[in-house]
């Protein structure tokens, strides 16, 4: 029997699946609708209704006026987003910056996202599978909240990444092709000028 074997491990340790999901959570909720590979999709889609679940929540507190409630549902939401970037080694916080994609997403969560799913218990997102991707493979999905048909789809920030990365290598590889071709040219030109100088030494 498969127990305690729930969730897709993804090729990554358990903290690096955690900043996957809370990246691809982070801006599934900015753009609300976003291209990924289909397991990726699939791990999100609860990750992602759970925060929705907690909006939600902290919403109706602070209708009611607990306060407190508020806080700590909003809080518990927080952990599901991109933090940024706030090691030793950071910038000190400047109060005029603009907001990080995390507290962005948040905001978002605990206001438009609520209001729109306040009466609707759980169901809020949809995967549409779109085929396998050039290259490797992959299987795609689009994951988008219910309600947002008409928004652009952007792909989740992973794999634009490994797609640049992809062809920078390409380009990267052509140009030492090319670069490379010149000198095996005069390589070549400069063996067989030996040659010819063997041969006509032999023949005095």
């Amino acid at each position: 029997m498969r127990h305690l074997v729930a969730h897709r491990k993804l090729g990554r340790t358990s903290s690096h699946r955690r900043a996957l999901l809370r990246n691809l959570c982070t801006s599934f909720v900015i753009h609300e609708r976003i291209v990924t590979t289909l397991p990726k999709a699939k791990e999100l889609r609860p990750f992602a209704e759970h925060a929705v679940t907690l909006g939600r929540r902290a919403r109706a507190a602070r209708e009611a006026g607990e306060t407190e409630a508020a806080v700590h549902a909003t809080r518990l939401a927080a952990g599901y987003f991109f933090a940024g970037n706030s090691g030793v080694d950071s910038k000190k916080h400047n109060q005029t910056a603009e907001r990080t994609a995390g507290v962005a997403a948040l905001k978002k969560l605990t206001s438009d996202l609520a209001q729109r799913f306040a009466d609707r218990p759980g169901g809020y997102t949809r995967i549409l599978k779109l085929g396998r991707r050039k290259g490797d493979g992959a299987e795609l999905a689009l994951i988008e909240f219910v309600g947002s048909e008409n928004k652009k789809a952007v792909p989740a920030k992973d794999d634009a990444a490994k797609s640049k990365g992809k062809k920078e290598a390409k380009a990267k590889k052509a140009d030492k092709a090319e670069a490379a071709e010149p000198e095996a040219k005069k390589e070549k030109k400069s063996r067989w000028s030996r040659k010819k100088k063997s041969e006509s030494a032999d023949e005095k």
